[in-house]
């Protein structure tokens, strides 16, 4: 699901007018008849109830003019607040706030925020203010509405964008409507699906307004939405005659003394998201711990160093594991230590098979990143904030500042796909198309959460899927394994193991 720039859907509704010969009134019209849907069915019927609209002088608040029309048909009780000069009003909103008028629909004009009354006993609030319309702070008077709607307590459905949050960048300066639902149109926008925004939004529905496919498809965006459909996409088929070896063998290059959780998740992620067989290649002196942890999976003991490493040593060993193998998972808890990283620098570029590196993985790269440039595989990597910001040379603040164009720019100047792991997963190919992931919570900041990710991911690589595509699925499942491992346990005390288990149930929900 393409999501897109303010600018980009003010482009989109230009050609549908011009292009398709949609009227703009037209437009609008769809957009208003959609709110009035959604609050339709937030509100069970409309019939009887309160609902206050506080519309803007823009096309957000045309949208509620609109939507005011349809609810009182319907039976409810509605009365506008229009903040602000209703002179101001132009264009397709003042035919629409026009219409309302003849409508003798109440509307209280708004221009002084003291004037705004408390918002009590109302079923429903529309906020129509601002929309898309915003960058930078908030005007005075309009602080004042959204403070009166966020103090109400009542429920709240959002026109397009809550108002406050920057359509773009998610971000957020002064305040903004706190809404337990938002219906935006044609195509969802940027600042929806990236926090801070996206806390603020509730249950999001995107509402068909009536611009033709051909233009959506053709909105310029190259950042998109992960979908439950666009997952199942890349999920093999499971035919009654299927046997192990129609899914893949994941190989496994993980653990260090005080790590072997970190191996165990990993390689079990690799079964649970359905690769046929997984091999876990460990220091040969953690084998036997590894073997009464694990009961599905095969475990390789491999020669180490004095440090009960992986070392030079482990490097011939290490290869030959993988040459019997379909893909790579390379990293979680491998450790810090110089042979280990010389380990790491020199398997690298020898490696033929598609591979996820995470963890130390990447921090043994991060004193040379040249070693990109010499790898011969299809190559993931499963970067937090601190192990790309080691890797770039850069701060953890301006990550996390800029996730979406530093995953981008990365994963091209890498030549790898980068997932880019946090709240809000961001997926970037070297291409230039990158991806939000929607799944996932707070409850999934726990210890070896992210190497269950990397052995999903691995799996999905050994049943042939492309490193994208593995990557954009296994992080979509992996979130909605920690969501439904949730909602049994709750979010403090949700744990690595927790996820894993839930794993399955995902891929079939």
């Amino acid at each position: 699901m393409r999501l897109v720039t303010a600018q980009q859907m003010k482009e989109l509704d230009r050609r549908a007018t011009e292009e398709g010969e949609v009227p703009s009134l037209e437009l609008m019209e769809n957009a208003g008849t959609s709110v009035f849907e959604v609050a339709s069915r937030m509100l069970g019927s409309p019939v009887g109830k309160r609902i206050i609209i506080m519309a803007g002088r823009g096309n957000n608040g045309g949208d509620g003019f609109v939507a005011a029309r349809y609810l009182v048909e319907e039976g409810a009780d509605v009365g506008i607040f229009l903040i602000g000069d209703p002179k101001e009003v132009q264009g397709d909103a003042k035919v629409n706030m026009e219409a309302a008028e003849r409508d003798r629909i109440p509307l209280a004009v708004v221009t002084d925020p003291a004037d705004i009354p408390e918002l009590h006993d109302v079923d429903l609030i529309i906020d129509a203010l601002l929309g898309t319309g915003i960058k930078g702070k908030v005007a005075p008077s309009l602080t004042g509405a959204i403070n009166a709607i966020n103090e109400s307590e009542c429920p709240v459905l959002a026109v397009d964008v809550p108002s406050g949050i920057d359509a773009d960048t998610g971000a957020i300066h002064g305040v903004c409507v706190k809404a337990n639902a938002t219906v935006t149109f044609a195509l969802p926008k940027l600042g929806l699906f990236l926090l801070p925004g996206a806390e603020y939004v509730g249950e999001l529905t995107v509402a068909d307004i009536g611009i033709p496919k051909r233009i959506l498809k053709d909105s310029g965006s190259k950042v998109s939405a992960i979908t439950s459909e666009f997952a199942a996409r890349s999920l093999l088929a499971r035919p009654c005659d299927a046997h192990k070896g129609d899914f893949g063998h994941l190989a496994v290059l993980a653990g260090s003394v005080g790590m072997t959780g970190a191996a165990a998740l990993t390689a079990e992620g690799g079964l649970r998201i359905g690769a046929g067989l997984v091999t876990l290649g460990a220091p040969q002196s953690l084998n036997d711990i590894l073997e009464v942890k694990l009961t599905e999976v095969m475990t390789l003991p491999i020669p180490e160093s004095g440090n009960r490493c992986f070392g030079l040593e482990s490097v011939e060993a290490a290869l030959e594991l993988i040459d019997r193998c379909d893909a790579v998972a390379i990293g979680p808890g491998l450790g810090r230590r110089e042979e280990t990283v010389v380990f790491i620098r020199e398997i690298l570029p020898k490696i033929q098979k598609p591979m996820v590196i995470d963890a130390d993985g990447l921090n043994a790269i991060a004193e040379n990143v040249g070693a990109f440039d010499e790898l011969q595989s299809p190559t993931i990597i499963t970067p937090h904030p601190g192990e790309l910001a080691r890797l770039i040379g850069t701060e953890v603040g301006e990550i996390q500042s800029k996730r979406l164009e530093i995953a981008a720019e990365t994963a091209e100047l890498f030549g790898v796909v980068v997932v880019l792991k946090g709240a809000k997963t961001v997926i970037a190919d070297p291409s230039g198309e990158t991806f939000i992931n929607p799944t996932g919570n707070p409850g999934m900041a726990s210890g070896g959460v992210g190497d269950v990710l990397t052995g999903a991911i691995g799996g999905l690589l050994a049943q042939g899927v492309s490193p994208l595509n593995a990557a954009v699925c296994g992080v979509y499942l992996h979130g909605l394994a920690g969501d439904l491992a949730m909602s049994e346990i709750g979010k403090v005390g949700l744990i690595a193991g927790d996820v894993l288990r839930a794993l399955p149930k995902a891929i079939s929900v």
